[in-house]
């Protein structure tokens, strides 16, 4: 059997290229504040607002969902230290955002304004996020 050098080439060029397109990130349509409800996984049903969106990773975090326990060494900044509860992140495709008017999972989508501003709206109803 012979060894194929350009099959090793071509898997870690494609390697490369996932990983450049993984460190841009990608367009989000969930922002900070937004009243989400979780769809799927131990927190489910469960809503709250987004606390904050890391779109490098594709995860958010909501306040009082997937909260875990870690051990906080005393530092500088934290004096005391013991057993925290800190709010981890959840990946954002786990999450829908709620309609503003009836309180449904729903949508985003986009319209332009006429002052010509991009601005968020809900599917479901059509009101401004």
């Amino acid at each position: 059997m012979a060894y194929k050098a350009s099959s090793k080439k071509a898997s870690t060029k494609k390697q490369r290229l996932r990983s450049q397109r993984s460190k841009q990130g990608r367009k989000m349509k969930i922002i900070k504040g937004d009243r989400v409800i979780v769809l799927t996984g131990k927190d489910a049903g469960v809503t709250g607002a987004v606390e904050r969106v890391i779109p490098e990773a594709g995860r958010i975090i909501v306040e009082g969902v997937n909260v875990q326990s870690r051990h906080q060494r005393p530092t500088q900044q934290v004096q005391q230290g013991g057993i925290i509860d800190k709010t981890m992140p959840i990946d954002a495709s786990n999450v829908a955002v709620l309609s503003p008017t009836d309180g449904k999972p729903t949508k985003v989508a986009y319209r332009f304004d006429t002052d010509g501003k991009k601005v968020r709206i809900c599917r479901r109803t059509g009101a401004d996020l």
